[in-house]
């Protein structure tokens, strides 16, 4: 009998999780609270209590070849680092292609998700729903993904901030910014310095009379286009990693922050933090050369009237779940490789996407959904000692590198790409996956869900970095493609 999996959350970790259980010939279900797919890409102009929101600028800060499922490349004519509406229409590339969205019940609430009776025999769940008429319903899976992400619960730390009751101002999180409109000639400050802080900063400059970027500790700016205007995370390599592991510390990170500095100078800035080089993320520094961003590790209390933005991060939580499956304190969770609790009798519970990496997310939803629906249909175990082994994680611990953790996990399924087999064999492949970029092509050349179109995407990636560069008539001489050429773009990334 089909085993049936209930997959909660439409997002791009939900539809990843459909297509892979369709792969392996399970049943998938989704329940999708909203009316539409996306998940958090999917703007909208009111946020929705206990949804992801994002503002209407939002640009991806990982480019078009990293993120793409593994199996489906992204539109060659498509900018590199695309807009959350572009993202939005890849999602419905995706799901029209496979067919996802017959598998997806819409306006649909989890209510709960509880283990069955005989679960330490089945394995099974049941699962609680709710219609937008406020029908309910119960169910029973033979497995559960979640794939709610981590951007749903504002964390807004209104106790650190002394007599903020007081303050006349307005203040929100930045999950509730949507455009920069209603700033025009005020004054605002914008607390946090991550991904969501620099941007906002950046797009109220312009309209507002004044911006300040509260940061406590600073951070390593990057910018998402590298030297010769390509995208940075494509010049992350294998041999970079392979360096970074075999360099000391302190060389490697030297090494990447005078880099990251030669763009400006992090102590001219007063930006530069303690810790070492680790990749915070802010696209556009120019207006803090202008002050019309002014940098501040304080807020005011002189009576001066601000608007407050807190771009504070988030707090996850699966409130539809028992706190004995999977407990989540002060942002913390045990789960095994950042997919299994380690405490059920049966591992037919998986967290898809809760994960911070340096690098796209999409793919590693997809890579952690092929290991989770191979681990429900039996073919591969759980270590049984993983209780034992469980990452205790929050919002820095649930951070991985890109490479290594896809590497990772793409061991266990059986699909991590063979350097030594394919230098000897395929050469030109080999060469390709050492020093090139570690798109999600490489891990669909072998093993269960391979794809015979994997080694001709990894030959062209970089045609379609350049198409979307290629919108006017040029004649000036084109000069000949190489291998070589590739090699000296890839080793220049080697210390990033």
């Amino acid at each position: 009998m089909t085993r049936r999996v209930a997959v909660i959350g439409g997002g791009s970790s939900g539809l990843a999780s459909i297509k892979t259980c369709l792969d392996e010939g399970l049943q998938p279900v989704c329940f999708e609270s909203s009316d539409d797919i996306g998940g958090l890409w999917k703007f909208k102009e009111n946020p929705e209590a206990d949804r992801a929101s994002i503002y209407q600028s939002v640009i991806i800060n990982t480019s078009k070849e990293m993120m793409c499922f593994s199996d489906f490349p992204i539109p060659a004519h498509y900018p590199n680092y695309m807009h959350n509406s572009l993202i939005v229409d890849y999602f419905r590339m995706f799901a029209d292609r496979f067919q996802l969205t017959r598998h997806i019940r819409f306006n649909t609430k989890v209510l709960q998700v509880k283990q069955r009776s005989d679960f330490s025999r089945s394995g099974q769940w049941d699962v609680e729903t709710e219609n937008k008429d406020g029908e309910k319903e119960k169910h029973i899976f033979d497995a559960v993904m979640i794939c709610i992400g981590h951007h749903c619960h504002p964390n807004l730390p209104l106790h650190d901030f002394p007599g903020i009751d007081s303050f006349t101002g307005k203040f929100f999180h930045s999950r509730d910014y949507k455009t920069a409109d209603e700033w025009r000639h005020k004054k605002a400050v914008v607390i946090g310095i991550g991904n969501s802080g620099g941007d906002i900063a950046v797009e109220l400059s312009r309209v507002t009379k004044q911006v300040y970027l509260s940061t406590r500790r600073g951070a390593w700016i990057l910018n998402r286009v590298s030297d010769n205007g390509l995208p940075r995370d494509m010049l992350n390599t294998r041999m970079a990693i392979f360096m970074r592991h075999v360099l000391p510390f302190g060389l490697s990170c030297g090494a990447a922050e005078r880099k990251v500095s030669r763009r400006f100078d992090h102590s001219l800035y007063n930006l530069k933090p303690a810790h070492r080089y680790g990749g915070a993320e802010l696209g556009d520094i120019l207006p803090v050369l202008c002050s019309a961003v002014l940098l501040t590790g304080v807020i005011f209390d002189d009576g001066s009237v601000v608007e407050d933005v807190f771009a504070t991060g988030y707090r996850f939580s699966f409130p539809f779940l028992a706190s004995h499956v999977v407990s989540v304190s002060e942002n913390k969770a045990s789960l095994y490789k950042y997919v299994f609790p380690p405490e059920l009798d049966r591992p037919t519970l998986a967290i898809i996407g809760l994960v911070q990496p340096l690098g796209a997310i999409m793919p590693i939803s997809e890579m952690q959904a092929r290991w989770a629906t191979r681990v429900f249909k039996g073919e591969l175990l759980l270590p049984t000692t993983m209780a034992k082994r469980y990452v205790s994680s929050q919002r820095h611990t649930i951070q991985v590198d890109y490479i290594s953790y896809m590497d990772e996990i793409a061991e266990l399924v059986g699909v991590r790409p063979s350097l030594p087999r394919l230098l000897l064999t395929d050469p030109r492949l080999g060469l390709n996956l050492m020093f090139g970029p570690c798109t999600p092509y490489q891990y669909r050349l072998r093993g269960p869900g391979k794809w015979a179109g994997a080694r001709q995407a990894i030959f062209t990636q970089w045609e379609r970095v350049a198409r979307p560069m290629q919108t006017r008539p040029c004649h000036d001489p084109k000069p000949e493609r190489s291998l070589k050429w590739l090699l000296v773009v890839a080793a220049k990334g080697r210390t990033y």
